[in-house]
């Protein structure tokens, strides 16, 4: 057999092994999709490479190569979408996820949707089991749920979902706090189920329609952006960090150098900021600031964020603030997909939650990936104006478009020019 033919079947096992794997009986969402189909392939090229180089009969030609990636990388995230795509089904699987039994009795009978069951916390024993299983009706007296099983605890609900191919949670929390009702959006969003919420929770989700508190339910909107625009977003994001790394590489030692003369302490410090749906992740900048500068005050914004003088700010971290050089490390955030290059700034915990006591609907800024940059930082809102900041990240969320982050992107770099320019010419921050 010729070795082109050789190669040929070589290439075609490879890529079928990668990629047996995406044949799985469980709905997957849009975007899980094309991301688990490009890192499929993405193992299969590594796979081909590796063969050609242990033996050089079996390699492709490089040209043929980067032809098949091409063709793969837009042909089967698309073939692959349109399988997984779930026809609409009124009668569909639906559940109610919830964290109290008599939340879930209210939404039961408010909908007219048939349900497989209702997914809640675990009881601590069998006499409290049996109260959760009954409701006080109007006349007074308990009656079970009718018809309605317990499918299990919150911790089971990925499981309950994936076992019955669920395609709307209805969720009956009696708080949207961040563990509970987040994380229940968060697995719904993971796995392509329809979520909808009370109304009464309007002022902490994004919803698909302008909703008001006269309607009972409402549908969240987890995935703001379409599949299209993400693989836009999500390839500019890849590009940006990698290019920008490249530039920044060799000052990544001077950089490193200078804090450590200026002041004690390590170079990077972390802190956990808060990720889509409420989760956490931990953010790397460059050192600015002295060692334990929160040990006394705890979690504070920077007054250099008025415009003031912050006497924890060290001279080389004033210079790498004012130039954003100190933000360099999150690029690998960008790169490995905790954040994006454009998206709301991600917080602190602990000021989410203080920022929250005054600004109810801050919560809206988590149904979409942190970022670099945003519109509220080109229009000026800082950490200490919340309510202007989140007018901003809403405004950017409705917006959104591949387009819209390029606009935002360019400005940004237009301000780190002009800051920079400033610098050099010896000028106050305008």
């Amino acid at each position: 057999m010729p070795k082109i033919g050789i190669a040929g079947l070589i290439t075609a096992f490879v890529v079928t092994a990668s990629l047996i794997p995406m044949f799985k009986p469980r709905p997957r969402r849009v975007l899980d999709t094309i991301s688990v189909t490009e890192k499929r392939l993405f193992i299969a090229v590594l796979g081909l490479a590796t063969l050609g180089y242990a033996d050089y009969s079996y390699r492709l030609p490089r040209s043929t190569l980067i032809i098949i990636t091409a063709l793969l990388g837009v042909g089967l995230p698309a073939l692959f979408v349109s399988i997984r795509r779930r026809p609409t089904d009124t009668n569909a699987p639906a559940i109610v996820v919830g964290d109290d039994v008599r939340y879930v009795a209210d939404v039961l009978k408010a909908i007219n949707t048939p349900v497989l069951g209702y997914v809640s916390p675990p009881s601590g024993n069998e006499i409290h089991e049996r109260e959760l299983e009954r409701v006080v009706t109007d006349g007074g007296t308990e009656q079970p749920l009718p018809g309605v099983e317990r499918l299990g605890g919150l911790s089971r609900l990925e499981n309950v979902i994936i076992e019955n191919s669920v395609d709307t949670a209805i969720l009956a929390f009696s708080t949207t706090d961040r563990a509970e009702f987040f994380g229940a959006l968060d697995t719904c969003h993971k796995h392509g189920v329809t979520a909808k919420a009370p109304s009464r929770h309007i002022d902490s989700v994004l919803t698909k329609t302008e909703a008001t508190e006269d309607d009972e339910l409402v549908e969240v909107a987890l995935e703001p952006w379409d599949w299209q625009d993400y693989v836009f977003k999500r390839a500019f994001d890849v590009l940006f960090a990698a290019a920008s790394l490249l530039a920044f590489a060799p000052l990544l030692g001077v950089i490193a150098l200078t804090i450590k003369l200026d002041s004690p302490g390590p170079i990077f410090y972390s802190q956990a900021r808060t990720a889509e749906f409420g989760g956490t992740f931990q953010v790397y900048k460059f050192r600015s600031m002295v060692t334990d500068a929160e040990a006394e005050t705890g979690a504070k914004v920077s007054e250099e964020d008025k415009g003031e003088v912050d006497p924890r700010v060290t001279r080389v971290g004033r210079i790498l603030r004012r130039t954003h050089l100190d933000e360099i490390p999150q690029l690998w955030s960008i790169l490995i997909g905790d954040m994006s290059v454009v998206g709301p700034r991600p917080e602190r915990p602990e000021l989410d939650s203080d920022i929250e006591t005054g600004v109810v609907e801050w919560r809206k800024r988590w149904f979409i990936k942190p970022g670099l940059t945003g519109l509220a930082q080109i229009s000026d809102a800082t950490g200490h104006e919340p309510a202007k900041k989140l007018r901003y990240d809403v405004e950017y969320i409705r917006r959104q478009s591949f387009w819209f982050d390029v606009q935002i992107v360019t400005r940004q770099l237009w301000q780190v020019v002009r800051d920079v320019g400033h610098l050099v010419r010896g000028e106050e921050e305008q």
